[in-house]
């Protein structure tokens, strides 16, 4: 499957923000948004010319290089939005959230969405007590989302659950740390999804 290989990094700094690609490195001095706050490349220190088609462009870009999507998955899921009944740009970024790889994310099992990526394909984690290896896995609301008993032990998930001390989960999921396990209470209202994200700019974009 096609993903994106290249410095995350650089992703931060083309959206002029801090997107939290790298899980613990992104809250240090060593952040490259601390050391270079301006876009990569030659021209990075110029002053971009501003458009319309530009700060939409770069609101889908931003909302999409956050869940490490590539832009057909992303279009999909946008498609997939616009089908179902409500606010289009609710639905996507409720449809971006349930995914499983980001459910681990907000739990706090992983530092960063890739490693619960990567945490996923693996199989260490299960769903109502079956193993689940797809990233992009629905969850639904009552789901039981728990962290393999074989895999409880791995360094990389000890350390994300002391890394995410920092971190709250939201409010449409709880976490039982002790036991490695989270529940899907509800579906993500808009105001349960903390990002700085203008959904309407990328509805915009997609319906020219």
């Amino acid at each position: 499957m096609a993903r994106y290989t290249g410095p995350v990094c650089k992703l931060c700094r083309r959206e002029g923000e801090k997107l939290f690609l790298k899980g613990d490195r992104c809250y240090t001095d060593k952040c490259a948004m601390e050391k270079r706050p301006y876009p990569p490349g030659q021209a990075g220190k110029k002053r971009p010319r501003e458009s319309e088609y530009r700060i939409q462009l770069r609101e889908k870009q931003k909302t999409k290089r956050m869940y490490g999507l590539l832009e057909k998955q992303f279009r999909g899921y946008y498609e997939l939005a616009n089908r179902q009944q409500g606010i289009t740009g609710e639905n996507l970024l409720r449809l971006l959230e349930i995914r499983l790889d980001n459910v681990v994310y907000r739990l706090g099992f992983a530092k960063s969405r890739s490693e619960a990526r990567q945490i996923v394909r693996h199989g260490h984690i299960q769903v109502n007590g079956s193993r689940v290896d797809i990233p992009s896995y629905r969850v639904r609301e009552g789901d039981l989302v728990q962290v393999a008993p074989k895999a409880k032990d791995l360094l990389v998930i000890k350390a994300a659950i002391i890394s995410s001390e920092r971190s709250t989960v939201p409010g449409w999921l709880e976490v039982d740390i002790e036991k490695l396990q989270g529940s899907v209470i509800s579906l993500p209202t808009r105001d349960q999804i903390d990002l700085t994200v203008k959904e309407n700019l990328i509805v915009e974009l997609y319906s020219k």
